[in-house]
């Protein structure tokens, strides 16, 4: 596993220190991300993607968020860019703050801050963390989030749901 630095938070969402990853991982340490929610650019679409089996953390599930731990020093505006960067190849496009949003099901304890991207250029996954993606159509989304039984991530549901909410009523 990478044992990178990353920013440790409060319950409250204050980033208060930093501590490397395992750390986190092994002692459900708050901490933070920064992800995005990849639209086309008329907005009716989603870009989704299939997680490795290999990632730590809900591998082999579906994810509507391009995104990953903010690390030490970092903001979560900064993560979002530099993930969706590496994860979809996905560089210089602005990003719309959205929301936070709370997932805490120890021992993963994260504030999801959410960003929100247009996009209609060409994606390039990152081998070692996407299989696969494609684009969905909000309706498909919605129906894969309302779904417990989808293979959407988990804490990636709980963020679509709150769009949903927020946005597309």
């Amino acid at each position: 596993m990478n044992d990178e630095l990353v920013a440790v938070y409060d319950e409250s969402g204050v980033a208060v220190g930093a501590a490397p990853r395992s750390r986190v991982r092994a002692e459900g340490l708050w901490h933070a991300a920064g992800v995005v929610l990849v639209r086309s650019p008329d907005g009716a679409k989603v870009y989704v993607h299939l997680r490795t089996d290999t990632k730590d953390v809900f591998p082999g599930t579906y994810d509507c968020w391009a995104g990953g731990v903010v690390a030490a020093g970092e903001t979560p505006a900064d993560c979002a860019r530099r993930e969706l960067a590496e994860e979809l190849g996905i560089r210089g496009v602005p990003l719309e703050p959205l929301f936070v949003h709370v997932y805490d099901q120890p021992p993963m304890r994260c504030h999801n801050f959410a960003f929100e991207a247009r996009w209609d250029g060409p994606i390039t996954h990152q081998p070692e963390e996407i299989v696969s993606g494609e684009w969905l159509e909000l309706a498909e989304l919605r129906r894969w989030a309302e779904d417990p039984a989808s293979s959407l991530i988990p804490d990636g549901r709980l963020g679509v749901l709150e769009w949903f909410r927020r946005f597309e009523p």
